[in-house]
């Protein structure tokens, strides 16, 4: 299933792939420098409001349990 998952954001241009000869097999995967990153920051951005979100509505008790620390 991550394998698929891998492929599918190689496809999109997230993602890319990198295979080093030898044994055993090793493979690296990295964000790309342009869709990957600007992703990475959608995400961020997303992450904010949602603490935003959660600290505002009296919830920092769920905040807590994921060792979120409000700043």
């Amino acid at each position: 299933m991550l394998l698929e998952q891998l492929k599918e954001l190689q496809e999109y241009g997230f993602v890319e792939k990198k295979t080093y000869e030898g044994y055993p097999l090793r493979v690296e995967y990295s964000l790309t420098g342009d869709m990957g990153v600007q992703i990475l920051e959608a995400l961020k951005i997303m992450q904010h409001i949602g603490i935003e979100y959660l600290a505002a509505n009296g919830m920092e008790h769920v905040l807590e349990e994921k060792g979120v620390i409000l700043e």
